[in-house]
């Protein structure tokens, strides 16, 4: 937003040249999504725990000692990630990219769904909450519907890296291929959250990954200096990289162990949704 805004003064202002320059945002990114959720942090931690008497309900098939010690601690932390997230990846980002608005897109549905799945576990004190089934179609949906609309405005190919000039034309098979990249990625960091910090920091590596190709990808001349396909506007992914790196920061401060509240399928589903536009 503050890009859209901006941008148009540089001119005039030569402070506001700043945002021209993607390493500037997305180390605003991630300052802005890091400071949200450390400000908010302990104020909705408390508001959690006042909400869920009885925290997240514990699987009986893991360690035996998190029975005692993780029993009343709250879950649905990953609001705190989606909020820093979303917010500043929507103040630093260029609004007039769809790259930007594919990944939001993908990264909001994701989580409503590990939102509600969390709702249903602690209402209910069920630990499996929504069905399978039922995410798999609905995360499966909206893999399409995003590889759809992504397919619309770029070439819904598949690039090998250091391969600049050789592209697999994937066609139909484009959302499908979207489907097992977006669905698994957000099923994969769903998967791997169980114990303190656990999910978060391979998500935090990635991301970091990611951002370094994005702002490549999406260069010009180190496309073409690195034999890798040139993406117009893929680097402004970086920004959302940047935010999704400050989000985790933040939310670790307070999952650290001893935890002191768990991001549960609304952050787990939520990031990995994330991940998943990046990968494919």
């Amino acid at each position: 937003m503050l890009y859209n805004l901006l941008l148009p003064l540089a001119d005039d202002f030569a402070l506001f040249n700043l945002v021209r320059y993607l390493t500037f945002r997305t180390g605003a990114a991630v300052l802005t999504a890091m400071l949200i959720a450390l400000v908010i942090g302990p104020g909705f931690i408390r508001w959690l725990k006042k909400k869920q008497k009885k925290g997240q309900p514990i699987r009986s098939d893991g360690p035996a000692g998190h029975i005692l010690t993780k029993a009343g601690t709250p879950t649905m932390g990953g609001l705190l990630i989606l909020i820093g997230l979303v917010f500043s990846t929507l103040l630093w980002a260029d609004l007039s990219n769809p790259y930007v608005w594919a990944c939001l897109a993908v990264t909001v549905c994701f989580g409503v769904i590990g939102f509600l799945d969390d709702f249903l576990k602690v209402t209910k004190a069920n630990p499996k909450g929504v069905s399978g089934r039922l995410k798999f179609i609905i995360e499966s949906a909206i893999a399409i519907a995003v590889s759809l609309w992504v397919a619309s405005i770029g070439s819904p190919g598949l690039m090998l890296p250091f391969m600049k000039d050789v592209m697999i034309n994937l066609g139909w098979f484009y959302p499908i291929f979207g489907v097992m990249v977006i669905v698994g990625a957000g099923n994969a960091v769903n998967l791997t959250d169980g114990l303190d910090g656990l999910a978060i920091m391979p998500v935090i590596i990635a991301a970091s990954a990611f951002g370094l190709i994005a702002y490549l990808v999406g260069n010009v001349i180190y496309a073409d200096y690195l034999q890798i396909s040139y993406i117009r506007g893929s680097g402004e992914l970086a920004v959302f990289c940047g935010a999704m790196i400050g989000a985790g920061l933040g939310f670790l401060w307070f999952n650290a162990p001893p935890a002191m509240v768990f991001m549960g399928d609304t952050g787990s589903l939520s990031l990995g949704g994330a991940l998943g536009p990046l990968l494919w």
